[in-house]
């Protein structure tokens, strides 16, 4: 039976929602000002074979703050360490943008625990990102524009949804709440400006990223919206004609959150992916 809880890593309280599920566990990571309510979709019938966790990540969410800054590194080393604390071996890793980053750091640090990633409109894969994301990066600048309020709710929305009217009222309330987390934007823009600059995300960063996937020996399925403003799709092609063993999937009318704006469509690739990687 679906349930949250909280459990304390390292001495930071973390939030999770955990299926219960008999089959895989699946870890569910989201992007970088997001929560566990961005894969409220599969918490559905379509997966309940399978153990779902998804958490918010430290400085997100109803999550503890952690040690700030946090990188790509930093989250997938703290990943393990609340897997661990769960008793988790060996699973599936899912994440959306930020998450899927994180998610393939985590298998260049413990391939072995890996049976297989699910990388939707993934970050750190090449140069280019949201304009907005670059210019802040910038000091002071930065601060101004991500000002809490209901402007900067909005512009989430916008960014991360192709069409904004998926979002419900439960999704919005998530967007405002963890806009609005106390010391949330200065984690937010912490974590952006040490994976990006003015000029798009780090090289190093995403050369990391790609040098770990070029030695993938696990399945991998790319997931991109073809209408993604925030990441081009063009990085999950090539990310993709580099991967031993991965496929991807494209998926019209959609932007940078699949598992929300295409649920059912994401939710049967989720399935058969991971029956392919037990």
């Amino acid at each position: 039976m679906t349930h949250e809880a909280h459990i304390t890593v390292q001495g930071v309280p973390i939030r999770y929602r955990d299926s219960g599920g008999p089959g895989m566990p699946i870890l569910l990571s989201h992007g970088i000002g997001g929560s566990l309510e961005l894969w409220d979709s599969q918490f559905s019938e379509d997966l309940q074979a399978y153990r779902l966790i998804a958490w918010d990540m430290p400085g997100h969410g109803l999550s503890g703050m952690g040690e700030q800054p946090y990188d790509a590194d930093k989250f997938a080393r703290f990943a393990w360490q609340f897997l661990d604390a769960l008793g988790i071996q060996r699973l599936v890793l899912a994440g959306n943008s930020l998450g899927a980053a994180v998610s393939v750091r985590m298998a260049g640090l413990a391939p072995d625990r890996v049976a297989g990633l699910l990388l939707a409109n993934s970050a750190s894969l090449g140069r280019e990102v949201f304009a907005p994301f670059r210019v802040m990066t910038l000091p002071v600048l930065g601060e101004l524009m991500n000002k809490p309020g209901k402007a900067a709710v909005e512009r989430q929305i916008q960014a991360i949804f192709h069409k904004p009217s998926v979002a419900t009222a439960p999704i919005r309330e998530a967007i405002a709440r963890n806009v609005h987390k106390p010391e949330g934007g200065k984690a937010f823009l912490a974590t952006l400006r040490s994976m990006s600059d003015l000029g798009g995300q780090s090289k190093k960063a995403f050369s990391h990223t790609l040098g770990i996937l070029r030695a993938m020996q696990v399945p991998v399925l790319f997931v991109h919206g073809r209408h993604d403003t925030v990441l081009p799709l063009q990085h999950s092609v090539a990310a993709h004609a580099i991967t031993p063993r991965s496929s991807l999937l494209m998926l019209e009318d959609c932007g940078h959150t699949p598992q929300l704006e295409k649920p059912t469509e994401f939710n049967r690739e989720l399935n058969s992916f991971v029956s392919a990687c037990v």
